[in-house]
């Protein structure tokens, strides 16, 4: 009895240890992508073109792109040379803010890419270290939020550095980066030292390894349906939480909230508080079928809350600042499950030897397309969007329709897991007779 105390005490402490080191280390990697989202650049077109939004595209093309690679790259990762691996992707997403200040338009668009390359890769790399554990769900949970907080922070210290310094739109990125760079070096150190799965983490969720091609090809066609439902379900959030991340400043400026550096921090640190509660929870259930069907609740909830507080708003019954909180949280209930604790659990619930990068990077690739394909929607095909009314238009149908693919994918693996369970059953039975 007390050795399983003792064992309890310091799977606490390790979990514990890695939310914090995880939470800051990726808040940090995140202030070296964001922060030129609270500059406008007012007034500044290329080829009629917003050039804002072409830096968006550029950004986010680099991205998906590195979603696609990390497919493979995320899901075929050692376990070892990881912090120089964050380090240098860092480095390499620094840099390109550096060429982007100093090269004159057009020609310092191309570095916006150069930017999210490699910073697209991170996500997989860091979440390597806390996945297949009992603490997951909190750990998971406590890094999934960090780029909630660290989007309305890295802001607020962009915004901060503009209004108090007078740092120019086109040097922000660079000079934000450098505030964050130190404390990412420790902290990279610190997470190196997150110790392994232990041999209970092991048989509770799986072991995680790297996954070859066959690997990869035999996990989706085992559970296609369910995954087409999943990455179109985290698709249609991935849309709308990109379109408040990027264009969030000129949505406020709509709204009627001009020079107010907080506004971001205000609305994304409650969001964070209440997401990470919410499955930071679901570590307490140590049933891993049970765990999985609640996330699929939770992104029900999500739908729902997003789509009721836009109908609210639409109809002039709700005040902006709740609006712009309450449809964040109601898309982060939907996105963050998926980044945190549904794939965890998909694994764990079938017991599969792999890892979590293969399906967020499946699911990311697809839906960075639906994102690049609603900017260029607007930009290149001249399709006319004012991105508040956009917004909030789109969000009704977006919950309609992912409240629809939720129940499905609800169904397809209870239906899947009985399936399951029967196998066991009688591979057990054959065992013993």
């Amino acid at each position: 009895m007390p050795d399983k105390v003792e064992s309890k005490r310091s799977q606490m402490k390790v979990g514990l240890y890695a939310a914090v080191v995880v939470f800051l280390t990726y808040t940090m990697i995140f202030g070296f992508r964001k922060s030129f989202t609270v500059a406008t650049f007012e007034g500044i077109e290329i080829a009629g073109y917003s050039y804002k939004t072409v830096l968006v595209i550029s950004q986010v093309l680099g991205y998906m792109l590195a979603k696609f690679y990390g497919i493979k790259y995320i899901s075929e990762l050692k376990r070892t040379g990881r912090g120089s691996v964050i380090l240098l992707l860092t480095g390499i997403s620094w840099l390109s803010w550096l060429f982007f200040a100093v090269v004159p338009l057009p020609y310092n668009i191309v570095f916006l890419f150069i930017n999210g390359f490699p910073l697209g890769m991170l996500w997989g790399v860091v979440f390597s270290y806390v996945e297949g554990r009992r603490s997951t769900d909190f750990i998971g949970a406590t890094l999934a939020v960090s780029f909630i907080f660290a989007s309305g922070f890295v802001k607020s210290v962009g915004a901060w550095l503009m209004v108090q310094f007078g740092v120019s739109e086109f040097w922000v990125p660079f000079y934000t980066g450098l505030v964050f760079a130190p404390p990412l070096l420790l902290f990279v150190y610190l997470m190196e030292r997150i110790p392994p799965p232990s041999e209970q983490d092991v048989l509770l969720r799986s072991e995680r390894t790297a996954m070859s091609e066959e690997d990869r090809k035999s996990f989706v066609k085992e559970f296609y349906a369910g995954i087409a439902a999943c990455i179109l379900i985290y698709s249609f959030a991935t849309i709308f939480r990109d379109i408040r991340d990027n264009f969030g400043a000129e949505m406020w400026i709509e709204l009627g909230y001009f020079n107010q550096p907080a506004i971001f921090s205000k609305t994304e640190l409650p969001i964070t508080l209440i997401i990470l509660i919410l499955i930071g929870s679901m570590v307490l259930i140590k049933n891993n079928y049970k765990a999985l069907q609640i996330a699929h609740v939770f992104i029900l909830i999500g739908f729902t809350l997003a789509g009721v507080s836009t109908l609210l708003f639409n109809a002039k019954s709700m005040d902006p600042f709740w609006w712009m909180m309450l449809v964040g949280l109601g898309l982060y209930m939907v996105y963050i499950p998926f980044n945190a604790v549904f794939f965890d659990r998909l694994i764990s619930t079938f017991k599969y030897t792999g890892n979590v990068g293969f399906l967020i990077y499946l699911a990311d690739s697809f839906g960075y397309v639906g994102s690049v394909g609603v900017l260029f929607s607007k930009e290149v095909f001249k399709v006319q969007l004012n991105w508040l009314t956009f917004f909030s238009n789109s969000v009704i149908g977006l919950s309609a329709i992912g409240i629809l693919l939720t129940a499905f994918s609800m169904l397809y693996f209870g239906r899947k897991y009985q399936k399951f369970k029967s196998m066991e059953a009688r591979t057990a039975l054959k065992a013993t007779t």
